[in-house]
């Protein structure tokens, strides 16, 4: 396509739109037009998300697909860009399609507001160019990934932790891919997510600026893509560091002897023995629960019941059921002796996966009457007392 053709693709007000690209040797008007035919999936329009849809929609991309099936909570205003505090309650894909064809109508958005699933995975990712994982767990990754080598779809991923990030391209045909790196998912809880030990709202938009980089550069096959790169960024001393990555020739799905030929849905088979001051919890098999509907009617009866909160202390100042007993997860094995066995225990934490640990661990030191809070303080809040802040 010669140049005059390519901006021949593109209506006056397009031009004028994208007239610092088009100056670009690199780019110009065959560049846009390429941009203008693309299709990305943004697989998560949460804190990657964001800056990388926004970025993607200003430069052009023809359509962007949005797989993402929650809606906008308060809490998620603190790092995703895309929502103001009017779209709380509304599904993200909604709201983010709405402020991109605010932002440029010229881009065609393709709401997705579904998980990715085993199921459904190959299906969605066939019909784009380019797949960016936002997601924020290892199953969700890991299926990205297999989806992506399954369909030979170029993977741009990043993942953000407190104060750092890391991002890279899998793509299979070219280089590794996301389990020549982690070959295997870490065990459950092994890993705090986002939510449980925080994260400094401005690195996922870093982190999904580089993303949308990458993204365009892959579209505009120009520059050198992060295929076969790790790039980590650390925050807090403003320091880039580049790791080279190798594919493993016994890598399971693009490896010589592939034993993954089909997708699965990547899930925690086995619940990590989590190791603290010498004891064992193991949530498996699932502890006994408690829904907050059933604590409340509970002490609305006046009924003894001693409840066990398990969060670090810094969460205590954000909420607290009054008359708690204190004692941090990794404290436990060190203070379980501070509980009754003859009492009614019910254990909480944020949202249900410190305490169902704690309650596993204390059913075998013989704390039998001991019950898991399901979704924890944070569904205490969402349906029981509303004054109380979520986290």
């Amino acid at each position: 396509m010669g140049a005059q053709a390519a901006l021949g693709d593109l209506s006056a007000e397009e031009a004028r739109r994208y007239a610092r690209h088009l100056t670009l040797d690199e780019v110009g008007p065959e560049g846009q037009a390429r941009l203008k035919a693309s299709r990305v999936l943004a697989v998560g329009a949460g804190g990657l998300g964001s800056p990388l849809v926004l970025y993607l929609a200003a430069a052009g991309v023809g359509r962007i697909g949005l797989v993402d099936p929650d809606a906008v909570d308060l809490s998620n205003l603190q790092r995703q860009l895309l929502y103001g505090t009017g779209d709380v309650g509304r599904p993200k894909v909604e709201a983010a399609a709405q402020r991109v064809e605010e932002m440029n109508p010229n881009v065609g958005v393709t709401p997705i507001r579904q998980r990715l699933t085993a199921a459904n995975a190959l299906s969605i990712v066939r019909d784009f160019d380019v797949i960016v994982d936002g997601t924020d767990n290892f199953p969700a990754r890991y299926l990205v990934n297999d989806a992506c080598v399954l369909a030979d779809k170029p993977n741009v991923w990043a993942s953000v932790h407190r104060f750092e990030g890391q991002a890279s391209v899998f793509w299979a045909q070219k280089g590794p891919c996301y389990r020549c790196l982690h070959p295997e998912p870490p065990p459950a809880g092994a890993v705090p997510s986002c939510a449980e030990a925080g994260v400094l709202g401005v690195v996922p938009g870093l982190l999904g600026i580089v993303q949308a980089v990458e993204t365009v550069k892959l579209l505009l096959r120009i520059g050198e893509p992060l295929i076969g790169r790790l790039l980590v960024i650390d925050a807090l001393s403003m320091r880039f560091r580049e790791m080279r990555l190798a594919k493993r020739p016994d890598c399971a799905i693009c490896g010589a002897r592939p034993t993954i030929t089909r997708l699965s849905d990547v899930g925690a088979d086995c619940e990590p023995p989590v190791v603290s001051s010498g004891a064992v919890f193991n949530a498996r098999p699932m502890p006994p629960e408690i829904s907050v509907e059933e604590l409340k009617a509970l002490r609305d009866r006046g009924e003894s019941v001693v409840l066990l909160d398990v969060r670090e202390p810094y969460e205590h100042a954000i909420s607290d059921l009054k008359g708690s007993m204190k004692i941090p997860l990794a404290a436990l094995p060190a203070r379980y002796a501070e509980l009754s066995k003859d009492d009614d225990i019910v254990v909480y934490c944020r949202v249900g996966g410190r305490s169902a640990q704690a309650v596993g661990f204390l059913q075998q030191m013989g704390y039998g009457k001991a019950r898991n809070l399901v979704g924890g303080i944070n569904q205490w809040a969402e349906r029981i007392d509303p004054s109380l802040p979520r986290y």
